[in-house]
């Protein structure tokens, strides 16, 4: 219990991340189609418009592979007292939301952009969190 009170925070904001991405992951596998149709829309515009089941299927797995290491992170954190984990999560976060925001810039979207710069700051902060 001692290194759960110790790691409240990261281990707080682990837990949104995982719902972040798990949800996601979830929600592109059960309406790949759907995402499918809607992004070609949404990068119609682009140069992503003839990549994007690729490059969905590239965010699909980054989201997944962040989910997985936000729950080992959270389970390190608690029952070993040990960082390098959820470090890894949150820089796989950051890491996933540069590549969401780099996608919303270039198809022009400038509110999804700030959705995502809102999540990016939580995960900033996550990682200083983690390693102060």
């Amino acid at each position: 219990m001692e290194n759960f009170m110790h790691h409240i925070v990261s281990i707080t904001i682990l837990l949104f991340f995982f719902i972040t991405y798990f949800q996601s992951g979830v929600d592109k596998i059960l309406d790949w189609k759907g995402n499918v149709t809607w992004l070609k829309g949404h990068f119609s515009a682009t140069f992503l418009k003839n990549f994007v089941p690729l490059a969905l299927a590239l965010i699909l797995f980054i989201e997944i592979i962040t989910a997985v290491y936000t729950v080992l992170g959270i389970y390190n954190l608690i029952v070993y007292n040990t960082t390098p984990i959820a470090i890894h999560a949150l820089f796989l976060s950051c890491i996933t939301l540069l590549m969401l925001l780099f996608g919303q810039r270039l198809a022009k979207d400038y509110q999804g952009a700030l959705t995502i710069t809102c999540y990016f700051i939580v995960s900033v902060f996550g990682l200083y969190v983690i390693t102060a």
